[in-house]
């Protein structure tokens, strides 16, 4: 929700690598105004569990580069300019990402996928990317670091959800070669 045009470095449209790269600087939950000193509903904070001022960069996939090249030319935003605004330029009022939210989902999710509780809440999302990173072979150390964590709670939360990757790290192990036959012996089949 606070995300400026200027926190997203987008890569050129001739480039290469089109993997863009998201510059996160402060959390802007919504807290009501009768919990903030301010008296507004959303309170700027730094990020969790990071020194004051502290920022964390996470890679943007080349489609979501699209997404934003486009969101960006097509609103006419200018670098100071929130990323996703809500009326006459302000934060965007968390009831409208939540009705957009459950408009998308009831679109693209088969119904007993929508029902489930996969994705209820935009938040949720954090958590199966999180899961996926982790399943696509993603270093927990990466995935803490892009996700604002430490590894030991992204591990905590997140170990339980890694799957399908046993063979692939069998196949890894045995490539590794194995241990060295004892001089003289041909192998286990040797001994008596």
């Amino acid at each position: 929700m606070a995300l400026r045009v200027r926190d997203v470095n987008l890569p050129t449209v001739d480039a290469d690598d089109q993997w863009c790269e998201v510059l996160i600087h402060t959390a802007t939950p919504e807290v009501g105004k009768q919990w903030t000193d301010s008296g507004e509903i959303h309170e700027q904070r730094d990020l969790k569990g990071r020194a004051e001022g502290d920022t964390r960069t996470v890679p943007g996939h080349p489609a979501l580069t699209r997404i934003l090249r486009t969101h960006i030319e097509d609103e006419a935003l200018g670098p100071d300019d929130l990323l996703f605004q809500g009326e006459n330029g302000g934060v965007l009022a968390g009831s409208v990402i939540r009705r957009a939210w459950r408009t998308a989902r009831a679109a693209v999710l088969a119904p007993h996928v929508f029902d489930s509780p996969t994705g209820k809440r935009v938040y949720d999302i954090r958590h199966t990317r999180l899961t996926k990173w982790l399943n696509d072979g993603i270093p927990p150390a990466q995935v803490a670091d892009w996700a604002g964590n430490s590894v030991p709670v992204l591990l905590a939360t997140y170990a339980r959800c890694v799957e399908g990757q046993l063979a692939d790290l069998k196949k890894r192990l045995e490539a590794a070669g194995d241990l060295p036959d004892p001089e003289g012996t041909g192998g286990a089949d040797d001994a008596g």
